[in-house]
């Protein structure tokens, strides 16, 4: 029998390069948990594909609201649950830190508790935290293993603790297959331009077509992060739910292309010919605390599954720049964030 998996957040980054890869590399049917506002760029070169119900088709769906949750998983029947919707900005939850609590945490519960009392408990469930758990970490203590304590320094990362400790409470307590990944840095195209590297990415697109002046502001750029592509964490999400997954585990995935904030944009620089760019910091981009060293130690997934990344670090950051290419060079108009 065919299996069916359920995406929470298909129109963000990772959730639309998710939905890329099972439609690629499965005979899965597919069904992407969407609100009604959600813009669709993610996924606009899947909608012909759902409108016509070809293996992919949209649920309208949202965190806030438990009736709609339990509609979403009574249509979709899920065999797989790959829950990643989420208030991901770890700067905006600074200024919205009642709905990144709210959406992350009691949303993560209500998903949960729907499928509890559902047909569809026994569907295998990826709850997706995040490597801010682990927030400031001293550099005695890196790489960062699965039983570091959490010291997060966002409300963000604050949320994704809750998220973390919900997805394991309901495996432990009730059986359920949940899984829990803190995935570290991940990006490539389509990442949000309120990251930095998306963000930078696209400052140097705009400048090359004359759009702003060749001036490139930053936040701080001595934080230390490992890189992974989301094409290689998308795989590593497939993988953790297929091969022999167990209820109420918890690993860190990540990339192993570690440098600061500051060499990757180095790198991306070297993408550009505009010469003589101006690196200005930005104060508004500056987090009033940081998790500033975060390098992983993932050697508990990696034994587990077998996975291990394949894109180097040069062709993500190479991918991302020609993303921001590509949208700017069709004529769309961006802020200067």
């Amino acid at each position: 029998m065919i299996k069916r998996a359920l995406i929470t957040g298909i129109t963000g980054m990772v959730g639309s390069h998710l939905a890329d890869y099972l439609l690629a590399q499965t005979d899965w049917e597919i069904f992407g948990m969407s609100r009604w506002r959600s813009p669709l760029d993610n996924i606009k070169h899947l909608i012909n594909r759902i409108e016509k119900k070809d293996r992919l088709e949209l649920i309208y769906g949202d965190l806030n609201d438990y009736v709609s949750l339990q509609h979403v998983i009574e249509n979709s029947k899920p065999d797989y649950v790959f829950h990643l919707a989420a208030q991901s900005y770890p700067k905006t939850s600074f200024e919205s830190p009642l709905d990144t609590l709210n959406t992350n945490i009691l949303g993560t519960n209500r998903i949960l508790e729907a499928l509890r009392k559902s047909s569809y408990k026994d569907s295998i469930i990826h709850i997706c935290a995040s490597s801010e758990v682990f927030g400031r970490v001293s550099k005695d203590k890196l790489p960062i293993h699965e039983d570091i304590t959490f010291h997060p320094a966002s409300p963000y990362a604050i949320s994704k603790v809750g998220t973390d400790l919900i997805g394991r409470f309901y495996g432990e307590a009730y059986g359920m297959k949940c899984i829990t990944t803190r995935m570290f840095t991940h990006t490539g195209p389509r990442r949000g331009d309120v990251f930095a590297e998306s963000s930078f990415a696209k400052q140097i697109a705009m400048i090359e077509k004359s759009l702003i002046e060749p001036v490139i502001k930053t936040g701080n750029l001595d934080s230390l992060r490992t890189f992974a592509d989301v094409r290689d964490a998308v795989d590593a999400y497939y993988k953790l739910v297929t091969i022999n997954p167990i209820a109420g585990e918890y690993y860190n995935i990540g990339g192993t292309f570690t440098c600061t904030i500051g060499e990757m944009l180095d790198q991306l620089l070297t993408f550009t010919s505009i010469k003589n760019i101006k690196i200005i910091k930005d104060e508004a981009r500056i987090r009033p605390i940081d998790a500033d060293l975060q390098v992983p130690d993932t050697t508990k997934f990696t034994k587990h599954t077998g996975w291990e990344p394949k894109i180097n670090f040069k062709k993500t950051m190479e991918d991302l720049l020609n993303y921001w290419r590509d949208r700017i060079n069709s004529g769309e108009i961006f802020l200067t964030r």
